[in-house]
């Protein structure tokens, strides 16, 4: 028989669509700070008139490949991103109330692919959701929480 992990508290304060919004408007801002300097520098005005989904391999790294990591890092060693933190919430496991492991990071950043797909209604669904979660959470087994004062 297996011992299956404790539920979080009900009292727990799930972060809502706004909040989570707001963290990926700073999220998006401070990746673009770093990414396009860098592929202007590459590329040139190249990026203004491209025709292709991707210039070449630095720009598949810089603004593919380097989203991907830093933002499951984030997730896995801080359960936030700068934008999570800045609007004090978290990213934790469904269950336990931890951090979420790499495998379940990978799994919640691919989930936000199948959340954009269908006119973004994974992320909508956070609006309606009783945990606040998105598709990508629900796929993940993770939930986003607001932090107490304390907790910072």
């Amino acid at each position: 028989m297996t011992e299956q992990a404790p539920e979080l508290p009900e009292s727990i304060e799930y972060a809502g669509f706004w909040a989570r919004c707001g963290a990926t408007l700073i999220d998006t801002f401070v990746l673009l700070l770093v990414t396009f300097p860098l592929t202007f520098v590459i590329y040139g005005n190249a990026i203004w008139h491209k025709e292709a989904l991707v210039l070449g391999s630095w720009d598949l790294l810089i603004n593919w490949l380097f989203p991907v990591v830093f933002v499951i890092l984030f997730w896995r060693y801080r359960g936030a991103t700068p934008g999570k933190m800045a609007t004090s919430v978290q990213v934790v496991d469904a269950k336990t109330g931890q951090v979420p492991g790499f495998r379940q990071s990978a799994i919640r950043y691919v989930g936000y692919v199948l959340s954009i797909i269908p006119l973004m209604l994974g992320f909508f669904w956070i609006a309606i959701d009783k945990r606040k979660q998105g598709w990508h959470d629900k796929l993940a087994g993770t939930v986003v929480i607001k932090l107490k004062k304390s907790e910072h």
